[in-house]
């Protein structure tokens, strides 16, 4: 079957998958929206600040 080298080869490719994978989950369901949401209210307040000035 696997010998012990190859076995721990392959739980450390199952680990760097496995926090890839959960990375990949938490960017796409939090990070990535709370940046877009942020930079879309900074663009809002820029534009409320610029015709209120005029």
């Amino acid at each position: 079957m696997f010998e012990f080298d190859q076995y721990l080869g392959f739980l450390l490719f199952m680990t760097v998958v496995t926090m890839g994978f959960w990375l990949m989950i938490l960017l796409l369901t939090f990070i990535i929206p709370y940046w877009v949401t942020g930079s879309f209210f900074e663009w809002l307040n820029e534009r409320k600040n610029k015709n209120s000035s005029k």
